[in-house]
């Protein structure tokens, strides 16, 4: 007898083959397909998907759950998209290994605007620990890789000094480390401190080391470098060719700001590729991105850790300083909206644009966000339409894109991609534009990820794989979240299920925390 069984449905198995109804059976976690008459069949439950897609669960490349879904475990606003496994350690910026405790601490203030600071007992210090918290006790699966912050972190500090040969090995110890724990490569967020402090050469030989145990490199990359168009990809491909990783582009779009098309950027990777290089790239939907608003200071303020960058925003004198070097993120402070509040008195500037927070306050914008920022403990997050939105059908389509969502989940109006991007791509780009098929779609969002990630025995509807499937009407599939309501959760996915446990049954979530943590080469995942 199976534990379940799928009938009626169209099902994509994810490598892009076009849907065949067959019936698809769970036992044990894993996947049975059943050709032909199954009258006899019997299952503790059986599930009618006439009418729906049968496809494998989502798998998202860019996610900033990795503190959120520990105190949020049902992860409504995912799940009820499809997703269930996610990638996390991602933008350098990752909680593991940090063998001393007041670092994670750090690392977790310096950090709030982008991934929250939930309650929660931060007490673990090694990756084998933190992958224990997501096992079996959340929604989803959990993958990770490591940031490079906490392996400079723990071999020199808070420190933007170019390291010493022996703090170079101590970063290529922590990483084997992390690696050996079930970390799946590396990831590095160019754009955030301490982790922008190492330099091409130092990113070079961190990921040499871990593609020796057969990673690969996650970037968000330097952004600020050069042009600020090209040359930060230039970097992330030269840092592939030197050390030989597998490099995946994460949140690969086109600023407003820049100077010229998409096109050019195409160019940089496609040659790479043609010259035998693995690379590949994510993006999300939409046109609005988000971050902590401390990425819009300096570097020069965050050296020596949360501690002394509290103290630069104190300064009367650094605050002269700022104001001539900070500048928007976007096309002006009018397109940045702030959010993430916990103290009541700011809660009025959920979702102001921080020229009308400066007009509320009767402040210059750098004053006022020194002083929220002192007053939330570094914690506020921003998000902002800097997006070129008509580039986004063209990189979705890309044939090296697949999905990864860039999800912020912490404050009252986070960017509108955590709770739609899986169904803004099937609804938008796929039913409505038509430019990319329904088949191709679902691989992007499936065994594309998974082989990129490196999970086995997930991201294809396959005899034997992993039991992560989803269930959706793709005539109703639905992203119902905008800026104006980001929390509003998708709709048309009728059934997710994870490890073989049904999470969202008729649109419903059941409570049910299957998810695990997927190890790189742990053959019980």
């Amino acid at each position: 007898m199976f534990d379940l069984l799928i009938k009626g449905g169209l099902v994509l198995d994810g490598a892009a083959n076009p849907g065949i109804f067959l019936s698809v059976a769970i036992k044990d976690n894993r996947i049975h397909l059943l050709r032909g008459d199954i009258s006899n069949i019997k299952a503790h439950r059986t599930i009618d998907a006439t009418g729906k897609v049968v496809s494998p669960g989502f798998i998202d490349v860019h996610a900033h759950s990795g503190l959120v879904i520990l105190s949020e475990p049902e992860h409504m606003p995912k799940v009820h998209q499809g997703v269930t496994t996610e990638l996390i350690g991602i933008d350098g910026n990752s909680y593991a290994p940090f063998h001393d405790s007041a670092d994670l601490n750090r690392m977790v203030q310096i950090n709030s605007g982008l991934d929250g600071d939930p309650k929660i007992d931060y007490d673990w210090n090694t990756v084998t620990d933190y992958l224990d918290k997501f096992d079996k006790k959340v929604s989803v699966n959990i993958a990770y890789v490591v940031g490079n912050s906490p392996l400079r972190v723990g071999a020199m500090g808070w420190t933007a000094n170019k390291p010493s040969a022996k703090q170079l090995d101590q970063q290529k110890g922590l990483l084997r480390e992390a690696m050996q724990e079930g970390a799946f490569g590396i990831s590095t967020g160019l754009d955030y401190p301490p982790g922008n402090y190492a330099d091409t050469d130092e990113l070079v030989d961190i990921a040499k080391e871990s593609s020796k145990l057969g990673g690969f490199y996650h970037t968000h990359v330097r952004y600020r470098l050069g042009d600020r168009y090209l040359d930060p990809f230039r970097e992330a491909i030269e840092i592939g060719k030197r050390s030989g990783i597998p490099i995946h582009l994460t949140h690969m779009f086109r600023r407003t700001t820049n100077p010229g098309g998409i096109s050019n950027i195409f160019d940089l990777v496609e040659d790479a590729r043609s010259q035998g290089m693995d690379i590949t790239f994510d993006c999300f939907p939409y046109k609005y991105g988000g971050t902590r608003i401390l990425i819009i200071f300096p570097d020069w303020a965050h050296e020596g850790g949360p501690e002394k960058l509290i103290q630069v925003l104190s300064s009367k004198d650094a605050r002269k300083r700022l104001k001539k070097e900070v500048v928007p993120r976007s096309l002006g402070w009018d397109e940045m909206w702030l959010t993430y509040f916990k103290k009541p008195n700011n809660k009025q500037y959920e979702g102001k644009s921080i020229a009308f927070v400066s007009e509320m306050r009767k402040q210059h914008p750098v004053d006022a966000l020194c002083d929220l920022l002192l007053d939330e403990e570094l914690r506020v997050s921003y998000f902002a339409d800097a997006i070129d939105a008509r580039t986004l059908p063209d990189l979705i389509a890309h044939p090296l894109y697949m999905v990864g969502s860039d999800a912020l989940l912490i404050g009252d109006y986070p960017p509108p991609m955590g709770y739609g991007c899986f169904p803004a791509i099937l609804s938008e780009i796929v039913r409505e534009e038509k430019k990319l098929s329904l088949p191709e779609a679902v691989r992007k969002m499936t065994s594309y990820p998974a082989q990129r990630i490196g999970l086995k025995d997930r991201g294809l509807i396959k005899d034997n794989f992993k039991a992560d499937i989803v269930i959706f009407d793709p005539d109703t599939i639905k992203a119902n979240a905008s800026r104006q309501n980001p929390r509003e959760l998708s709709t048309g996915v009728d059934y997710v299920i994870v490890n073989g446990s049904i999470v969202i049954d008729k649109g419903i979530h059941t409570g049910s925390l299957p998810g695990r943590s997927l190890k790189r080469r742990d053959p019980i995942n």
